[in-house]
């Protein structure tokens, strides 16, 4: 039976989450066609202090990481516990 490590798959999953966001933001800081805006606006409304700008950039990269640790670390958790029932 296949157990997820909860922290390492959480961390992990957060990582990548934080640095999409951080890229997104910077990226349409930066593009004269205002290209990934519409999911900056999204995401801002869900983190605050998110937007296209550097500063932003950070708030909503740490926001992501704590968003996407603690989903990630339920979701590993959930999957651990139904894997143990489904035995």
């Amino acid at each position: 039976m296949l157990m997820l490590h909860k922290n390492a798959f959480a961390l992990s999953w957060a990582i990548v989450w934080a640095v999409a966001v951080l890229v997104l933001a910077l990226v349409a800081a930066n593009s004269a066609t205002g290209y990934g805006m519409e999911f900056v606006d999204l995401f801002g409304s869900i983190y605050k202090g998110y937007d296209a700008t550097s500063g932003g950039a950070v708030v909503g990269a740490i926001w992501g990481f704590v968003d996407a640790f603690i989903g990630c670390w339920l979701f590993a958790w959930l999957y651990n516990h139904l894997s143990k029932k489904m035995k």
